[in-house]
């Protein structure tokens, strides 16, 4: 398993954009834990807290696809630094302000997440272009996935300890300095700078013509919610079982597990279509969420986060092959901001949809919305299946520039598919 993943890390330049836009992404990723304890210690309620995470995730939905589609057309050094240093400085301000002036925390908020750079989509569109082989592409998408969750398991413990040590105002901002820091190592690589996408053809939908690429998104919105919701259960659950270090290892623990099965999953190759595989992952991250609901001491909560954590990388890295098979060309960057997207705006309304349900019906039912939410996505894979087989391969001899596997301007549907 490690010298797999050894094999990919060797690579030159893949170790510095792998670590960059690990680094760059973690505002992103600690924006709705983040925002929660900095709203609870200005004395805001669940409610307000989830209020201002669904925005910064409904802006942070506007934003990604715009900037990727950007990215795809001037590049990633134009896009990704600017955008990184705007998020960094309207979360600043948010910081300074709090919740004293509503309308500029909503509009601090929301300019943070509009202007949070895609660096998730520009590492994908450039490792094909770092990495000789299909297979060790395919590698490489299980290992940034696997390195997205040691974020998560890190980035909740950051947060916590930048609260403890500080404050949650503090924590905003030193995360959002280390984001910026992190986009700047990836946009001065040579494979972000010498990076272009494959010629496009001029649609005003992009990558979203693609019905392969939509139902997937439609999947992953929910399971966004799963993992939204679990951010604030968590912490009304912490709330009476030990406080904010619980809460951290609660998170850190969810991250774990999804790093255990990202990398059991990522050590093999499969065989079967991806997308027929994505729908057994998604039934078992649905099904591992249902023992949360049992609610016990701390450290069989903790132990159960980690269990439930088990099938989101596996789920992720699927994910974004299905994603590279589905993308028109051209949109290679857009289209895997799109997934981001999608997965943030459902993380942000399970923020909003989980702070309603704990106030009225307890913790207990705020865990119970990811186990729902996962089997609905679910039901969208499965009721999909037809847009979503693989897709058709094009003749010898063509080639490209980016990760489009069968080379064609539209995407790979005959034309019974597209009616």
């Amino acid at each position: 398993m490690a010298a797999g993943y050894a094999e990919i890390l060797r690579a030159p330049h893949a170790m510095r954009l792998l670590t960059g836009t690990l680094v760059g992404r973690l505002p992103n990723a600690t924006a709705a834990i983040a925002i929660v304890l900095f709203i609870r210690d200005e004395g805001g309620s669940y409610s307000l807290a989830g209020a201002l995470a669904a925005v910064y995730g409904v802006a942070n939905a506007i934003g990604q696809p715009l900037l990727g589609r950007l990215v795809d057309l001037r590049g990633q050094p134009k896009v990704q630094l600017p955008a990184a240093v705007l998020s960094a400085l309207a979360m600043t301000l948010f910081a300074c302000v709090g919740t004293d002036t509503p309308v500029w925390a909503y509009t601090a908020v929301a300019a943070s997440g509009l202007f949070t750079p895609p660096l998730e989509g520009g590492l994908r569109a450039l490792w094909p272009n770092v990495l000789p082989r299909e297979e060790q592409v395919h590698t490489a998408y299980a290992m940034d996935a696997i390195a997205q969750e040691v974020m998560f398991t890190v980035g909740p413990l950051l947060v916590t300890v930048c609260v403890s040590l500080w404050s949650a105002q503090a924590a905003l901002v030193v995360l959002n300095v280390i984001g910026v820091l992190g986009a700047l190592s990836v946009v001065l690589s040579r494979p972000s700078r010498a990076w272009r996408s494959a010629p496009r053809e001029a649609h005003w939908l992009g990558a979203l013509r693609s019905p392969g690429l939509l139902a997937l998104l439609a999947a992953f919105l929910f399971i966004g919610l799963a993992l939204g919701s679990i951010t604030v259960a968590g912490v009304s659950y912490a709330d009476g079982n030990g406080g904010d270090a619980v809460y951290g290892w609660m998170m850190a623990a969810l991250g774990l597990g999804a790093l255990v099965g990202g990398s059991v999953y990522g050590a093999r190759q499969w065989s079967g279509t991806p997308e027929k595989r994505l729908r057994l992952l998604v039934a078992l991250l649905a099904l591992f969420y249902l023992p949360l609901t049992l609610m016990p001491g701390p450290v069989a909560m903790v132990a159960l986060t980690a269990v439930a954590g088990v099938f989101l990388a596996p789920s992720l890295a699927c994910a974004f092959i299905v994603v590279d098979r589905h993308a028109p060309r051209g949109t290679v960057t857009e289209a895997f901001s799109w997934l981001v997207t999608t997965f943030t705006v459902g993380a942000s309304a399970g923020t909003a949809v989980a702070g309603p349900v704990v106030e009225w019906g307890g913790t207990r039912w705020g865990f119970a919305v990811p186990a729902a939410t996962g089997a609905l996505a679910l039901l969208v894979l499965l009721a999909t299946g037809r847009v979503l087989r693989a897709p058709r391969t094009s003749g010898p001899g063509e080639a490209a520039s980016e990760n489009d596997p069968n080379r064609a301007v539209e995407p790979r549907f005959s034309s019974v598919d597209r009616a």
